[in-house]
């Protein structure tokens, strides 16, 4: 379940969202996907952002809302720690 409003609007507080996760760290991960990362030094803690881009084997990855922390903040991630992707969102109905 999404917490916090880093994707909005892709992604808002309280979506659920399906998720592949990986057991390994991806040869290449595409461009624009929504990756979840483990940062090495947060483990257990699950953030997810889109990739920007691609530079020798690493990552630049940025939340998609203004309030975003990301590689704008740490710099360039690792292929080990993008631990899954995002597949699709079940967004409920609010009454």
């Amino acid at each position: 379940m999404v917490s916090g409003n880093s994707m909005a609007p892709t992604y808002n507080d309280g979506d659920w969202l399906l998720v592949l996760w990986m057991s390994e760290a991806p040869d290449k991960a595409p461009l624009g996907c929504i990756a979840v990362i483990e940062r090495e030094d947060r483990p257990g803690i699950f953030l997810i952002k889109r990739i920007q881009k691609a530079h020798a084997g690493n990552y630049w990855v940025e939340g998609d809302g203004s309030d975003s922390t990301d590689s704008r903040t740490w710099g360039w991630i690792t292929p080990a720690e993008i631990v899954g992707r995002v597949l699709f969102r079940y967004r409920k109905n609010k009454a």
